[in-house]
């Protein structure tokens, strides 16, 4: 995964995906771009004007965690 953001164009780019590949541009909404690759996979995520919707300060480091279903 990569994330990138472009103050000039106030844009974030979070890439889910380093495979290269075609992509499709999905828009969600107002603000919000998907990049759909190869069967139908989310690959990128674009968020125009990122400054007005996501606290850019709290960003890195990411954290995640890999919730495990029981059954």
């Amino acid at each position: 995964m990569n994330i990138s953001y472009s103050d000039g164009s106030d844009l974030l780019y979070i890439r889910l995906d380093e495979k290269k590949q075609d992509v499709v541009n999905k828009r969600v909404s107002e603000s919000v771009v998907l990049d759909i690759g190869e069967g139908e996979r989310i690959v990128g995520i674009e968020i125009l004007n990122a400054s007005q919707r996501v606290n850019l300060e709290n960003l890195l480091p990411v954290k995640y965690e890999v919730l495990k279903s029981h059954g």
